[in-house]
């Protein structure tokens, strides 16, 4: 072979890495491009949502072969207050994304592939086998990062098919009026057909523990709760995604290897507030498809400071972060922050949620803050990675 076996090699066949190596293959389609994933398909086992103004509408004419299910409209249920969000939303399945990749991808794909070291210029495999690229992409998921103050979110959700017709048309993408435990706590509920649905128990908590067996029945309580009856479990998925209070983005950096450019998660590129990643995931592989000369030096270089411009971006989302873990009265009435907030104007929201809110909106969510205190709020303003407000770890279930 010669020198470098390829043009490209991508550490990692998450979503970041998946959608970069796609639009490279469209765009460039005469890089020699190596995707190396340890699992069996692209995506792992993931169901990834977003809003229609999330991404562009340039992106939207690449990425729809990924979505496996779009809706007009989504509610969110309070105790007080429920809403329908005039919006559309999209969900994304680790399977879409395999099927619609991987034909274009076939010849670049390794799986099976557990990657060992990677340096600007090689990796190595477990195996010793190491390959050489003038461009080596590190996305192999954030991991443990110190240095950050963060809190989790985390969830189990199981897709399940019913005995008769759930009657839910539209995903619920918040329903706090469940028992509070552990933080803030809602069930999300995305439904595919007149009778499956994806069910998932979800927590923005202190800690990154998850009991599978008691979210696996909390998710069949609440089917038992709406009156459905499950006739089978399809599949499960679970996860925990980081939910950034205060730190510095030279924390996420020099996690890395010097020299080796980062994306989605690995590189801070997600939503600090939802944990959202695929919009920036869309972004950063349009970015990429661009660049006429291809090197880790070059891309390292812009990741660094796409990274940095994002981290200052999200700002006041680790703000928003801050008042509902730290100066909510006790982790049990966290909700009531989120419930304030889903009370604000559709148009807002979508700002929101495509992390595109004008100093306008930053006031208006802020303005007649409570039910947060406060005194509480004005001990959170300041970034910090020390809580100002010792609180229990945890409300009693």
């Amino acid at each position: 072979m010669s020198k470098h076996d390829f043009d490209v090699i991508l550490a990692g066949g998450g979503l970041a890495a998946t959608l970069t190596a796609y639009r490279l293959r469209q765009l460039r389609p005469n890089l020699r491009l190596c995707v190396l994933e340890a699992g069996e398909k692209l995506g792992g086992n993931h169901t990834w949502s977003f809003h229609d103004k999330d991404i562009s509408r340039d992106a939207w004419r690449w990425i729809a072969p990924f979505v496996a299910h779009s809706w007009d409209e989504q509610q969110v249920r309070f105790p007080r207050h429920s809403r329908m969000l005039m919006s559309g939303y999209n969900s994304i399945f680790s399977e879409t994304l395999h099927e619609a990749a991987y034909p274009a991808l076939e010849d670049c794909v390794r799986f099976g592939a557990r990657v060992l070291s990677v340096g600007p210029h090689q990796v190595e495999l477990s195996d010793g086998e190491i390959l050489r690229a003038p461009c080596v992409i590190e996305a192999r998921g954030l991991g443990r990062v110190d240095g950050l103050t963060i809190g989790y979110q985390k969830f189990l959700g199981l897709v399940v098919r019913f005995e008769r017709p759930h009657g839910q048309p539209y995903p619920i993408i918040m329903d706090a009026t469940v028992k509070q435990r552990d933080g803030y706590r809602f069930v999300y509920t995305l439904p595919f057909t007149h009778d499956t649905m994806l069910i998932e128990d979800t927590y923005y908590s202190d800690t990154a523990s998850i009991d599978a067996s008691t979210l696996r029945k909390h998710c069949l309580d609440y089917a038992e709760e709406r009156g459905w009856q499950v006739a089978e479990v399809v599949r499960e998925e679970r996860g925990v995604l980081p939910i950034v209070l205060g730190g510095d983005v030279d924390a996420i950096l020099q996690k890395n290897t010097p020299g080796v450019p980062a994306l989605g998660l690995r590189g801070g590129f997600f939503h600090h507030t939802t944990s959202y990643s695929f919009p920036f995931a869309v972004k950063c592989a349009e970015a990429i498809a661009e660049i006429d000369h291809l090197t880790s030096e070059t891309l390292d270089h812009l990741t660094q400071k796409w990274a940095r411009q994002h981290w200052r971006e999200q700002g006041f989302f680790r703000l928003l972060n801050r008042m509902l873990f730290w100066a909510a009265k006790t982790p049990a009435q966290r909700y009531r922050v989120l419930e304030r907030f889903y009370m604000l104007g559709d148009s807002l929201i979508a700002r929101f949620y495509s992390s595109s809110l004008t100093l306008a909106d930053q006031a208006r969510i802020l303005v007649g803050w409570p039910p947060v205190p406060i005194s509480r709020a004005l001990r959170v303003m300041v970034e910090t990675t020390v809580n100002p407000i010792p609180q229990p770890v945890s409300s009693p279930s």
